[in-house]
């Protein structure tokens, strides 16, 4: 009767302890998420990484990436960032920053419109739009920006490709207004 009772015990012991702990397919499932989670971060610009606040590990992880050429190299180093990501990144809070380097976010999708309101404020009333810029940011290049409102504003004219429309949007998107 006793060894039945302690072999009962061992069995619900091992039971709780399996219902306690992921399965192996969650922590798979999770680990390819983080593997991906660092992939996209790898995608960023290095001005992006730099500023984005990420431990600083993590940071030197995905440098390190971008200088590696090698395919089986890189595949590794993807494993170790996502192990990173595992052990001391905050997923959620990197999800986050990601979304918003990336345009993604409510806020930098509202900012971004902002822009390009003030863009085409630019465009069709220059003295107005260019005393709020003023007003706003007082470092502001106004020369510059007139420059690029002429040259828009004749590209138009001409039926050109609009990249001093383009430099414009980035020379405001750059103001951080």
């Amino acid at each position: 009767m006793r060894k039945n009772s302690f072999t009962n015990k061992i069995r619900d012991d091992a039971e709780e302890e399996a219902r306690e702990r992921p399965s192996k397919t969650r922590v798979k499932a999770e680990t390819h998420a983080l593997e991906a989670l660092g992939e996209d971060l790898t995608r960023l610009t290095r001005e992006q990484i730099t500023r984005a606040p990420l431990p600083d590990a993590l940071r030197e992880a995905v440098l390190e990436y971008g200088r590696i050429r090698k395919l089986s190299a890189r595949r590794r180093q993807l494993r170790y960032i996502g192990r990173l990501l595992r052990e001391e990144g905050d997923a959620a809070a990197i999800r986050a920053v990601l979304a918003d380097l990336s345009g993604e976010s409510a806020t930098e999708i509202a900012r971004l419109h902002r822009i390009e309101t003030l863009r085409q404020r630019l465009l069709e009333d220059e003295a107005g739009a260019l005393a709020e810029i003023a007003a706003n940011c007082p470092d502001a290049d106004v020369t510059r920006l007139r420059q690029l409102r002429r040259a828009a504003l004749k590209d138009a004219a001409e039926q050109k490709p609009p990249r001093n429309f383009r430099a414009l949007f980035h020379a405001l998107k750059t103001l951080g207004l």
